[in-house]
């Protein structure tokens, strides 16, 4: 009989690919005959590829939960609802935060959650004794020059999300505008007044970029108020000023909700010649053994509440996973109808622009409005 090979898609990262490769070993170590191959992009890359045009070519894909409006239109992912009830149910009860419906779309499941994440605080122990728990004290770290946080364009736009969810603006809430516009006023003067005291050099980065800064130069910022968390960095010889992660700020108090909600799931091309093999690997490694397991030790983040609340996993992250629960729990989940991603990728540059001072307020608001209402058509 002829060997069964699946080809797979991640993302260029340690955590994207290094469990991807750990678990498809161990798989096929189990499974004779089978073979895993995992290919991998940058980040970016990996963004712009269309599913549709990756599900031609790969059995299985990591993929972002905002997709899923599309994929439901499109028909190029296998749906995994009935396939497997009682462990469905048991990873939908294992959900941390939004993670596992977040991928469910129009009465279909179309990928499991195997990695979640949210914007969450960051901070150098070496540096800082305590993360800050409302916006007023940030305010006072970045005036000392120890604030940095991410904020290229796609960032800049999660951040604009999450301080608005915080403070309990409504965001797509109705048809013909993003929000309102007094309310969506107060969330850009909160970031500009804030970028005036930071580096400009975090207008030009993601998560990573901030947290190589912050764990591997003496002189990167000592808190990060906003990036959405990588427990490698917290991890013991990863770099070499390891990171410790904490709940995200609250603007007006010390809670943390609102961040808007990140993280990966597996999917299945509908187009594979192998579903069985497939389904039976993305249960397995969405399951919480694995999940608490090889997934976590092999540099992965898990999205399962049986690897956050497990003490080996705590020890190995610095409390990573305890730190950050309250954060991720309380997680929004954002818009996933069709053209949302269109609008997505518009709506990141519009509101860095403002950052950069290349348009003003007014203006910002006007072109988000109107990219929000042309992705509603």
């Amino acid at each position: 009989m002829a060997d069964t090979i699946l080809r797979g898609m991640t993302w260029d990262h340690p955590r994207g690919y290094d469990p991807m490769v750990a678990t498809s070993e161990a798989y096929a170590r189990a499974h004779p005959g089978v073979t895993i191959t995992w290919e991998r992009r940058s980040l970016q890359a990996f963004a712009d590829r269309p599913i549709s045009e990756m599900a031609e070519t790969y059995d299985l894909m990591v993929i972002d939960h905002p997709h899923v409006g599309e994929v439901a239109r499109q028909g190029n992912l296998l749906p995994l609802d009935g396939l497997r009830d009682g462990e469905m149910a048991a990873l939908a009860a294992g959900s941390v935060g939004l993670s596992h419906p977040s991928y469910e779309f129009a009465g279909r499941q179309w990928a499991l959650a195997i990695d979640t994440a949210t914007p969450v605080a960051a901070m150098r122990p070496d540096r800082l004794d305590a993360p800050p728990a409302v916006w007023s004290e940030v305010l006072t770290l970045a005036r000392q020059g120890r604030v940095g946080f991410a904020l290229i364009p796609i960032n800049a736009l999660m951040t604009f999300f999450g301080l608005a969810r915080n403070l309990g603006y409504a965001v797509a809430a109705a048809p013909d505008r993003l929000m309102e516009r007094h309310q969506a006023a107060h969330v850009l003067d909160l970031m500009r007044e804030i970028v005036a005291l930071m580096n400009a050099r975090c207008l030009t980065l993601d998560p990573i970029g901030i947290y190589e800064w912050m764990g591997r130069m003496a002189d990167g910022p000592h808190y990060s108020p906003f990036g959405y968390g990588y427990t490698n960095y917290s991890r013991a010889g990863f770099c070499a000023y390891p990171l410790t992660f904490h709940d995200a700020p609250g603007v007006l108090r010390s809670d943390p909700s609102g961040t808007v909600l990140g993280g990966t799931g597996i999917a299945i091309s509908a187009f594979t010649q192998h579903p069985g093999v497939a389904v039976d690997y993305a249960f397995w490694i969405a399951g919480a053994e694995c999940q608490r397991g090889l997934f976590t030790a092999s540099g992965g983040q898990p999205g399962h509440a049986a690897a956050w609340e497990d003490d080996a996993c705590n020890a190995m992250t610095r409390n990573f996973f305890r730190n950050t629960r309250r954060t991720l729990d309380s997680a929004w989940l954002r818009p996933r109808y069709d053209g949302y991603m269109a609008f997505q990728d518009q709506a990141g540059g519009i509101v860095h622009r403002c950052l950069t001072g290349r348009a003003s307020p007014d203006a910002t608001l006007d072109a988000l409005d109107a990219a929000y209402r042309e992705s509603r058509t």
